[in-house]
């Protein structure tokens, strides 16, 4: 079904430039970057898929039936994203929450060209009656550069949801139902936006040269945008084995290397953060008990602090052995949304902050990613990301943090300004 070709590259990060600049005159792109990370998981170092030549755009009603049918009818590599929300699917659930941006519950294509990086070699795969695009478009490619302009400016106005008195309010609110005992945790989220137009491609590039996460993405469908500096992983599955990474503590870097250092032995050594990763890791385990093998899911990294540019984070890793008989889709369906987005218990959780949130979360904090013809398929968590509807001039992100009973909500609100640095920098400046 798929032609293929592998070429050895000179300059890797020079050709992924032109690679993601030629691929603007596309209506559907994703773009999945590890950005150099260095991570024992990945398959990929880089990916680009463009040009669709079917599709699945729908809302979060039988989501995942539809998605299951479009992924075993194409039997091919599938690009694209889920939606936060699609917990109304597996769940009596309900997302009425104000949202501007209006993008698909879920929306995935098979793409007729993809591009996959690792170390310095590309592998091409064409759909075999475009195969005689191969040399053409590599010289095309190589034509394009992108327009550096360091004196232009965004200069965006951006608002907020909700004031930060009225967020202290809510996490106190929060703070309440665990003290009563109805969650353990959960993960509040407020939404900033703006009225204005972007260039998305500059946004991103200039999101990801401050950021440099392992899961970076770009994802164009029509109109609509997202600007990621994901440093999360959700779910990988590489035959039977799954793997899942969830990221709860979070500190921010200095310049400084004895201080910095200081920063990470402190969000290593913290109590609360500790304790907010693990009651997600359970979480986690729990879920990928589902659809695994009986005694086959393990920890195997509990509360190990990795640094990224901006900030440490504090990363655990969960694996299990899937059962055969079950499919990728009903794997994603079993374990979504993802346990560092929600909360404990889940369900509990994602109906008490569905009540305080604003913001229909959509996008943000859902999953984008992709699965190949045999099943597998890895996938980031939504977040440090700009969402951009074009026709609606509609600009938005939103931050988040974990709740527990050790939470104080000034010390929460300061954590999100923090995460939200990098989305305010670049679109404000």
């Amino acid at each position: 079904m798929r032609d293929h070709k592998e070429i050895t590259l000179r300059s890797v990060e020079g050709f992924k430039t032109q690679l993601l600049v030629w691929a603007q005159q596309f209506e559907d792109i994703v773009w999945l970057d590890s950005n150099q990370y260095l991570q024992p998981h990945s398959s990929y170092d880089s990916i680009l898929a463009v040009d669709a030549f079917t599709g699945i755009q729908t809302d979060s009603v039988n989501g995942f039936k539809k998605l299951k049918e479009y992924q075993s009818i194409t039997n091919d590599w599938v690009f694209g994203y889920l939606s936060y929300d699609l917990k109304n699917d597996t769940e009596p659930l309900k997302s009425q929450n104000y949202d501007g941006l209006d993008f698909p519950d879920l929306c995935f294509f098979q793409p007729k060209k993809i591009f996959l990086f690792k170390d310095n070699v590309l592998t091409i795969k064409y759909l075999n009656f475009i195969s005689d695009e191969f040399d053409t478009d590599l010289k095309s490619i190589k034509t394009f550069s992108i327009q550096n302009n360091p004196s232009h400016k965004n200069d965006i106005q951006i608002d907020s949801r909700i004031s930060k008195k009225q967020y202290i309010n809510k996490v106190s609110t929060l703070l309440s139902h665990i003290h009563r005992g109805d969650i353990y945790e959960a993960n509040f989220c407020q939404e900033f936006y703006a009225h204005a137009d972007l260039n998305p491609l500059e946004t991103y590039f200039k999101l990801n040269k401050i950021a440099k996460t392992p899961f970076a993405t770009f994802f164009k469908n029509g109109d609509k945008f997202l600007l990621s500096s994901s440093p999360e992983r959700y779910l990988k599955k590489k035959g039977l084995e799954i793997t899942s990474q969830p990221i709860k503590g979070t500190t921010k870097r200095s310049e400084h290397p004895e201080e910095d250092a200081d920063l990470k032995f402190a969000l290593e050594s913290d109590p609360k953060e500790r304790s907010e990763n693990i009651m997600i890791v359970d979480l986690v385990r729990n879920d990928l008990s589902k659809i695994a093998q009986k005694g086959t899911v393990n920890v195997t990294e509990l509360c190990q602090v990795h640094s990224f540019k901006q900030v440490h984070h504090m990363i655990s890793t969960v694996q299990a052995k899937a059962l055969p008989s079950i499919s990728a889709v009903d794997i994603i369906a079993a374990t979504f949304p993802m346990g560092s987005m929600t909360g404990a218990p889940k369900i509990s959780a994602m109906k008490i902050i569905e009540r305080l949130e604003d913001t229909k979360r959509g996008l943000y904090s859902g999953a984008v990613g992709y699965f190949t013809p045999e099943g597998d398929f890895d996938f980031n968590v939504v977040i440090r990301s700009i969402l951009y509807n074009a026709s609606k001039s509609y600009i938005s992100f939103s931050v988040g943090s974990a709740i527990t009973s050790k939470s104080t909500p000034e010390k929460e609100y300061e954590e999100c300004l923090v995460k939200a640095k990098a989305m305010r920098s670049v679109l404000e400046n």
